[in-house]
């Protein structure tokens, strides 16, 4: 009879699980810090604000959200008022998508929170840890 080695695989060593388990801390900060919008929803708003009027389809390639993401999240944020769909100025046949009034009052109050929600994250880690760890973060996107 002969043992077999121990498999080498541990599941709460591998990157896959790692990540999740640092996606579901930072879910976790995000929902208690910012109750009334959802992490695609305010990306997808800070985004809008910084770019202005955007097509949904490049909203989406800015935001690494798929085509059947963004709209979801595009509908939502529409039903919401803090975003409306608007004719494309180079071409009244195509709609883009541009923050209200009420979607910009948003995202400028919703600016510190997420602030202190990337803080709150990344608060196990020494200040050059974060530094470190955001950079290599980037670099595997």
């Amino acid at each position: 009879m002969t043992i077999e080695a121990p498999d080498d695989y541990r599941l709460d060593a591998q990157v896959g699980f790692l990540l999740r388990k640092a996606t579901q801390r930072h879910l976790a900060i995000f929902a208690a810090l910012m109750p009334d919008l959802t992490p695609r929803q305010f990306a997808a708003l800070a985004k809008l604000c910084e770019l202005g009027p955007t097509s949904q389809n490049a909203l989406g390639r800015a935001t690494a959200m798929d085509i059947a993401t963004i709209k979801g999240v595009a509908d939502r944020l529409r039903a919401k008022g803090l975003v409306a769909a608007l004719p494309d100025p180079a071409d009244r046949r195509r709609l883009v998508l541009a923050p209200t009034e009420a979607g910009r009052a948003s995202y400028a109050a919703a600016r510190p929170e997420a602030h202190r929600i990337t803080a709150e994250t990344l608060e196990p880690l020494s200040p050059d840890e974060r530094m470190t760890f955001v950079a290599l973060l980037a670099r595997l996107g």
